[in-house]
């Protein structure tokens, strides 16, 4: 297990994606103030898509080329649509609302719960593999997010809390669709969402009469939202090509700790003995997630796609162009069917069933 996760190029991302998106939580609460929670969403995925788009176009006039990274095709963009929606719309503005009335620092631990949910929907709806570990993990994470929505607060529902997990089943449905077009440029997807969601959310703003904020405010929104939604999303994309929506989400669910974290030293909020007990539960969570080893026997079945690969195992193909040798390079090619057993994850040519455990 170990020299796999060691050489397994979608940890990195992972992790990093998981970095920028944690320390965005109570930077937005700080920045936020009273603008209403639909604008400010909107903002920050204003500013995700406005930077990612100008890199994007700078990219591809120094290079004059797009063969770094696979182009979208129209096929892809049913899949894009409904992750925009989701996860570019409905997701933040819960999140917003949920920000509004209760604590970042259990606002953080809360958002553990999407990786929970994206394994249940990558489990249920796209079959893939959940084992016995990554379902323990589940039980402890969200033994930590019941305990932590109800330990604050008014008698009665915590409308807070509840949000946010909303927030995060939209996520998770936005983690599993995006998965079906991980193999392509992730600049172009996390740029389209964050574009897309960004004028979707700020237009129905305006509709309900809310005014742009001061310059300030505007410039603090896009540079998180650049940093913490947009380049956070590029290496979400770019693990999710590796690792499968569930594998990824495991990992991503390290975001709230350094969330929480920021929390406490930036807000100066005092949590109580529930915030630290359910910070536990979470812990042991991802500790079960992420400590998950996976190695059978398996067919890889005939496959056409395109995306960057090398020439490793797995890519053993011709060639029907002058080929220079490098490699990393991207075009489209196929997979003719094989069967070996090595340790892997569930990431674009290891989505096979294990019914019978191939």
């Amino acid at each position: 297990m170990t020299s796999w996760l060691k050489w397994s190029p979608g940890i990195g991302p992972a992790l990093l994606a998981a970095l920028l998106f944690g320390a965005s939580t109570p930077l937005a609460k700080l920045v936020m103030g009273n603008i209403h929670p639909v604008l400010f969403a909107g903002l920050l995925y204003a500013g995700s898509g406005l930077g990612l788009g100008i890199f994007w176009l700078l990219q591809r006039l120094r290079t004059r080329q797009a063969d770094a990274e696979a182009s979208l095709k129209w096929r892809d963009f049913r899949w894009l649509a409904g992750a925009v929606l989701f996860g570019g719309v409905l997701g933040p503005v819960l999140l917003m609302f949920g920000l509004s009335s209760t604590p970042a620092s259990s606002a953080s631990l809360l958002l553990n719960l999407e990786s929970v949910l994206t394994a249940v929907v990558a489990w249920v709806v796209f079959r893939e593999n959940v084992d016995r570990r990554i379902f323990l993990g589940m039980v402890a994470i969200v033994a930590g997010g019941v305990l932590l929505s109800w330990s604050h607060g008014p008698v009665g529902l915590p409308w807070g809390a509840l949000a946010i997990v909303g927030a995060c089943a939209c996520w998770a449905i936005d983690n599993n669709l995006t998965r079906a077009i991980s193999g392509g440029d992730p600049v172009a997807i996390a740029g389209i969402k964050g574009g897309s969601a960004g004028l979707i959310n700020i237009g129905v703003a305006l509709l309900l009469g809310q005014h742009l904020p001061a310059a300030p405010a505007l410039a603090g929104a896009a540079v998180i939202g650049l940093v913490g939604y947009g380049i956070s999303l590029v290496a979400f994309v770019l693990a999710l090509r590796h690792l499968g929506a569930a594998r990824t989400g495991a990992y991503f669910s390290t975001a709230p700790f350094v969330g929480a974290g920021l929390s406490l030293l930036l807000l100066r909020e005092a949590p109580g003995l529930y915030f630290w007990v359910a910070g536990a539960l979470m812990a042991l969570g991802v500790w079960l997630h992420v400590s998950e080893s996976h190695e059978h026997g398996h067919v890889h079945e005939p496959l056409d796609h395109e995306h960057p690969h090398s020439h490793d195992d797995h890519h053993q193909h011709p060639h029907d162009f002058e080929w220079d040798g490098k490699e990393p390079h991207t075009h489209p090619h196929q997979h003719q069917a094989m069967k070996h057993t090595h340790p892997h994850y569930p990431d674009l040519h290891h989505r096979h069933g294990h019914g019978d455990r191939r």
